[in-house]
C-alpha cells in the first residue's frame, strides 16, 4: 500500500468520489440496459426482475451489516496509522460474508416459488420468477463477496479500482445479455433464464479481479495462509458498529420489499411503473450518493487521526454539493421523463403512472440527500445506532405503515404510498442534521485526543481527567 502521506493525497473528496460516481453511473447503465433488454422479453419479465431484486436486496443486509462496519472500521484504523488491524479487520470481512452468503445461495436456489408465493407475486408472475430467482439468487455468495471486497477496497481511498471492475462487468454483461436474449452470436435464446445466467457469469468474472485486487491492498501482502485470521476483539468492534448498519439496511430493503409486496397487490402495471422508476430515479441521486459514500470515507479517516473540526464542516459541504447535483438531475430527469420512459414500455397507462412519480421524485431527492450525506457522517464516526433508531421508527411507521393506510386503505394507489416515501426521508434527513450540529461522538474524540497530548507533554503516564483536558 502507499505511504500515509500518498494516501492522505488521494482522500480529496473529489478524487474519492468521482470513480465512485463513475461506478455507480455504469450500475446504472447495468441496470438501464437490462430494464431496457428485458423489457423486449415483456413488461411481466420487467416485474419479475424488479420484484426479484428488491428480495436480493433485503437479504443482503445479512452480510452487509459486516461488510459495512468493517469499511467503517478500516477506514478510521488507517486514519490512525494502525494498518495491521486494518488489513486483518478486512480479511474477517470476506470470510464471515462469504459464509453468509453461501447459505443465501442455497436457499434461494432450494425453494425460489415458495419464497415468491409467500411475498404474494401475483401468480401468472411465478414460473418466471422461479427461474430468475434460483439461478441469480443462487450466485448470492458471489454479491457478498463483491461486497466485502469492494468496501474493504475502497476504504483504503482506493476508489478506483472498484470502478474499473464494473467497467469490465457492465461491458461483459450488455454482451451476455445481448447474446442470450436474442440467441446472438451463435448463443441460444434463452429469454429471461439468459439475463440470469448472464448476470452471474458477470458477478463471478468480477469477484475474481476484485479477489486478486485485494490481496495487495495493504501494505504486507494478503497470502492464502493469511485468510483463516481471526482477531476476536476486532471482530466484536465490526459488530458493534456494523450490527446497526445492518438494521438500518435491513429496515431500508425490507420496507422496500414489502412496498414492492403492496405494489404488487394493486396490480402488475404500478409493479412494472415502480420498476421502470427505480431505474429512473437511480440516475438522480447516484452522483449526490457517490458524494455521500465518499464524505464517508473521508470523514472516517479525518476522525481516526483525531481531526475532528475538519470532519465537521466536511459533512455540510458535502451535503450543499450534493444537494445542488441531485436537484438538476432531478429536474433533467423530468423534464424528458416521457421520452425516456418510453424507450421501456409503450404501455400508456404504465407511462402516466410513472410521468406521475417523476414529479414527485423533485420533492425526494432533496430530502434523500440530507438524509444520506448527514447519516453517513454519522455512521463514519461511530453514531450509527442513531441511524438504526431513525431508521426503525421512520421507515417502518411512515415509509410502510403510513403508507399501507394511505394507498391500500384509502386507494391512493402508487402516488400515496410514493408521498409517504418522501415523508420518510425528510424525517430521518431533519433528525440526522439536529443530531450532527449536537456533535456527540466528535466532543468524545476532542476530549480523547485531548487528554492523549496532555498525558504525552507530562510524561508521568498518570491518569487525565477529561475536564482537565477540556480545561486544556
Amino acid at each position: 500500500m502507499a505511504s500515509i502521506a500518498s494516501t492522505n493525497k488521494k482522500l480529496t473528496l473529489w478524487m474519492l468520489a468521482w470513480p465512485i460516481f463513475i461506478e455507480l453511473f455504469l450500475q446504472f447503465l447495468l441496470g438501464a440496459a437490462d430494464t431496457l433488454m428485458v423489457s423486449r422479453i415483456s413488461d411481466d419479465a420487467v416485474a419479475v426482475v424488479g420484484f426479484s431484486n428488491q428480495l436480493f436486496q433485503a437479504l443482503t443486509t445479512l452480510f452487509i451489516t459486516v461488510a459495512s462496519g468493517a469499511g467503517i472500521l478500516i477506514a478510521q484504523k488507517l486514519g490512525s496509522r494502525n494498518g495491521e488491524d486494518a488489513r486483518t479487520i478486512a480479511i474477517m470481512a470476506v470470510n464471515v460474508s462469504a459464509v453468509i452468503g453461501l447459505g443465501l445461495s442455497v436457499l434461494l436456489f432450494l425453494m425460489p416459488g415458495e419464497i415468491a408465493a409467500m411475498l404474494q407475486l401475483p401468480e401468472h408472475l411465478i414460473p418466471l420468477a422461479k427461474t430468475y430467482i434460483s439461478i441469480v439468487g443462487g450466485g448470492m455468495v458471489l454479491i457478498a463477496l463483491m461486497s466485502a471486497l469492494s468496501t474493504a477496497i475502497r476504504n483504503t481511498g482506493n476508489t478506483k479500482g472498484p470502478m474499473y471492475t464494473a467497467i469490465g462487468m457492465n461491458v461483459v454483461h450488455v454482451f451476455f445479455n445481448y447474446a442470450f436474449i436474442f440467441g446472438a452470436f451463435g448463443f441460444p435464446k434463452w429469454g429471461l433464464m439468459g439475463v440470469a445466467v448472464s448476470t452471474v457469469l458477470c458477478r463471478l468474472l468480477a469477484t475474481i479481479v476484485l479477489f486478486i485486487m485485494f490481496l495487495s491492498t495493504f501494505e504486507r501482502t494478503i497470502g492464502l495462509r493469511d485468510l483463516n485470521v481471526f482477531n476476536r476483539k476486532l471482530f466484536g468492534d465490526i459488530i458493534r458498529i456494523g450490527w446497526p448498519l445492518g438494521i438500518n439496511m435491513s429496515c431500508w430493503v425490507f420496507t422496500q420489499l414489502l412496498i414492492f409486496t403492496f405494489l404488487a397487490m394493486l396490480g402488475s402495471n404500478e409493479l412494472a411503473a415502480r420498476t421502470y422508476m427505480n431505474t429512473l430515479e437511480s440516475f438522480c441521486f447516484m452522483l449526490g450518493y457517490s458524494v455521500a459514500l465518499a464524505v464517508q470515507i473521508q470523514i472516517a479517516h479525518l476522525y481516526g487521526a483525531g481531526r475532528v473540526k475538519e470532519a465537521y464542516g466536511l459533512a455540510f459541504r458535502a451535503m450543499w454539493i450534493g444537494l445542488a447535483v441531485v436537484t438538476v438531475n432531478a429536474f433533467i430527469i423530468f423534464m424528458f421523463g416521457r421520452q425516456l420512459l418510453g424507450l421501456f414500455t409503450e404501455n400508456k397507462e404504465i407511462v402516466a403512472l410513472g410521468v406521475s412519480l417523476l414529479g414527485m421524485n423533485l420533492l425526494l431527492q432533496p430530502g434523500k440527500m440530507v438524509n444520506m450525506a448527514l447519516g453517513n457522517a454519522l455512521n463514519a464516526v461511530g453514531d450509527t445506532r442513531f441511524t438504526m433508531w431513525t431508521s426503525v421508527f421512520s421507515m417502518w411507521l411512515v415509509a410502510t405503515g403510513l403508507a399501507y393506510f394511505v394507498g391500500i386503505e384509502l386507494g391512493w394507489g402508487l402516488i400515496g404510498i410514493y408521498a409517504c416515501m418522501i415523508l420518510d426521508e425528510y424525517i430521518r434527513g431533519t433528525l440526522s442534521l439536529v443530531r450532527w450540529r449536537g456533535r456527540k461522538f466528535l466532543r468524545k474524540a476532542e476530549l480523547d485526543e485531548a487528554a492523549a497530548k496532555i498525558t504525552a507533554e507530562s510524561g508521568s503516564g498518570g491518569i487525565i481527567s477529561k475536564q482537565t483536558a477540556l480545561d486544556v
